[in-house]
């Protein structure tokens, strides 16, 4: 039920009306907490695959460049959120919408900077800030392309990230990636905090109810946190030698041109610009009763791929609408658009400092593991919902199974493609590249009535 001491029911519905500071500051926090965790996650999984680790003393690149990533999805959220929320010019829906590190973009940049010889953090980052531009470009006609990507085709999309990112949550919550003389990898002691944060995250989400529903994955990973330091493995050496206050340096890690990562950004572009398009639906559906209208729609794809693009520059990973924080607005009826610039503020401060990141780093990797079993495991469910919403005829399941069977295949076993380029490798084994392109090439061309 909407509290109306927020304002009248008229105001509440106005993305332009401002809340008294009392209700409009916690509200803002409230949209932080929501998101946080599921934003900086991607940071550290990109950045543990591209060796720099957890921890102080592991790792190839050591603490402070794990520290710095953190540090740079944080501040590039928060000036993502306000090309949304306040806009510039043509850019920003100028609606309640969050933004935060893509999760969709996660199978994509693992291959990226790991295992394949490719450009690594360089190669990614030049990546990022071309595939932004690209993303950008797509703020033009993106409602003309919505038609090509239909459930069965999204939905499919969705599932498949979800798939590609399961074991890593395994590896996590079991201690990290399984390498020789990690005797703890698998042991009770490092699954017994990540089973602290599942059993606690399922806990407050289905027996409370508000906020705390929201936000209980960081419920969870809160509670797994003081188990895991009870045990003895948080350790705080790194806050102490973060500095207080820096500023982001841009292409820190060199730029490098790798085709098959701007390719890989620039078709993952188009599934979050779909995306940002849905969660900009909802927030106007579920916060004032209306659909978007086509200048929200583009605003909103134009600060999508502008803030992907200023972030790629300094560090920071592909940025997108957050749906966590779509249900936010429909739960507290509270559409400002400036209860949101107030949470945005909130994290640019925060990524300033890199403390803040050094923190979060002290978070043991299993600890994080639990909280992304879930996460990842309710990224599937969204694609299965997405799915339930499918004609289940002949003719869609062959389009499923046959882009299912191969993008999967593949995935599980990258080495049926050790003779093809290094190119082309990188966008195959990702799972989602492949299963994108079969899924809507065989949209576009099969009959609808085909075997009925």
């Amino acid at each position: 039920m909407v509290d109306t001491s927020f304002g009248t029911a008229e105001q509440l519905k106005d993305p332009d009306y401002m809340p008294p500071l009392s209700k409009a500051v916690p509200l803002g926090i409230q949209h932080v907490l929501a998101m946080f965790v599921s934003n900086v996650t991607p940071a550290i999984i990109v950045a543990g695959a591209a060796g720099i680790g957890f921890g102080s003393d592991q790792g190839a690149l050591g603490f402070p460049d794990m520290t710095y990533m953190i540090q740079m999805s944080i501040l590039f959220a928060g000036i993502a959120t306000l090309l949304q929320t306040i806009g510039m010019g043509p850019v920003g829906a100028r609606l309640p919408i969050v933004q935060g590190t893509s999760f969709a973009f996660v199978p994509v940049m693992i291959p990226a900077v790991a295992g394949l010889g490719t450009a690594g953090l360089a190669g990614l980052m030049t990546g990022v800030f071309l595939g932004g531009i690209f993303h950008f470009c797509l703020g033009f006609f993106v409602g003309r392309i919505r038609y090509a990507l239909p459930p069965l085709v999204t939905g499919l999309i969705v599932l498949m990230i979800g798939l590609a990112l399961v074991k890593v949550g395994i590896q996590y919550a079991a201690g990290g990636v399984p390498l020789m003389g990690k005797p703890a990898f698998g042991s009770l002691a490092m699954w017994t905090p990540a089973l602290v944060v599942v059993v606690v995250t399922l806990a407050v989400k289905f027996f409370m109810r508000g906020f705390m529903a929201v936000a209980a994955v960081l419920v969870g990973i809160i509670a797994g946190y003081l188990v895991a330091y009870l045990m003895g493995q948080v350790n705080f050496g790194g806050v102490g030698r973060a500095a207080v206050f820096s500023v982001p340096l841009p292409f820190k890690w060199g730029f490098e041109f790798n085709g098959a990562i701007v390719l890989g950004m620039c078709f993952m572009a188009i599934v979050s610009a779909i995306e940002t398009v849905g969660d900009t639906s909802g927030i106007t559906r579920g916060g004032a009763g209306r659909e978007a209208t086509d200048k929200e729609i583009s605003g909103a794809t134009f600060a999508d791929g502008l803030g992907t693009s200023v972030a790629g520059i300094f560090g920071g990973l592909p940025n997108t609408s957050f749906s966590q924080n779509v249900g936010l607005v429909a739960m507290t009826g509270v559409m400002s658009r400036h209860v949101v610039t107030i949470g945005a503020i909130f994290l640019i401060v925060c990524g300033f400092i890199p403390k803040v990141g050094a923190l979060i780093n002290t978070v043991p990797i299993n600890v994080l593991g639990g909280g992304v079993i879930v996460m990842f495991g309710m990224v599937c469910a969204s694609g299965v919902s997405m799915l339930s919403a499918v004609n289940w005829n002949r003719r869609n399941m062959v389009i499923f199974a046959t882009a299912l069977s191969v993008s999967f295949g593949l995935q599980l076993e990258p080495s049926a493609l050790q003779h093809v380029g290094k190119t082309m490798q990188i966008l195959l084994t990702s799972g989602l590249l492949p299963a994108a392109f079969i899924s809507i090439v065989l949209n576009l061309v099969l009959p609808e009535n085909l075997g009925d």
